[in-house]
């Protein structure tokens, strides 16, 4: 008979293999994940190249009969220029939908965020102006005027997670947000 010890030992051992194991699979999934943002970066970046170059007049429509001066060359659409900060200056346009949410930092402002964003951290402040301020996801779902069902609340609370994860708000207790106390929504 195997003594008491022995057997807490083994399953010591097995618990501690299973951790190691999933442990190494979540570092490749997060490796994994690295990749794939740096990639969808490189697809964003490519598309607002893209984007610069077909917005810039062409050599017919501006009446140049020589080369293309460098300021007619590199001419935004005004929703391209908007996603596009100055080196040095904090964005002052507003994102467009599906954009990546920056870190805040003191001199972001909610625009430099997709209007979705803008609309659930004005709900997290209208909430902070009249009571408590914390809010689960599906009440921010209401408040957003969504469809009350799980795709929806998900779709929420993703947002909500990766706004707390960047510093834009705040966790106090799981599943429930409120505005962190660096960002101001103009309220």
């Amino acid at each position: 008979m195997a003594s008491v010890v022995g057997l807490l030992e083994d399953r010591e051992l097995a618990a501690r293999v299973r951790v190691e194991g999933l442990q190494e699979e979540a570092d490749r999934v997060l490796a994994e994940l690295a990749q794939a943002e740096t990639d969808w970066q490189e697809w964003l970046i490519a598309r607002q190249r893209v984007d610069e170059v077909l917005s810039a007049p062409r050599r017919s429509e501006t009446g140049v009969v020589g080369p293309v001066s460098v300021e007619n060359s590199c001419v935004l659409k005004p929703e391209v220029a908007a996603e596009v900060p100055s080196v040095g200056t904090p964005a002052t346009g507003a994102a467009r939908a599906g954009s990546i949410v920056p870190v805040w930092r003191p001199a972001l402002t909610v625009d430099v965020l997709a209007v979705d964003y803008q609309q659930i951290l004005a709900a997290l402040a209208e909430r902070r102006t009249k009571e408590d301020g914390v809010m689960t996801c599906q009440e921010i779902a209401v408040v957003l005027g969504l469809e009350l069902c799980p795709a929806s609340v998900e779709g929420v609370r993703s947002k909500m997670k990766r706004l707390a994860d960047r510093g834009w708000a705040a966790e106090p207790a799981p599943g429930r947000f409120t505005l962190a106390d660096g960002p101001s929504c103009g309220s």
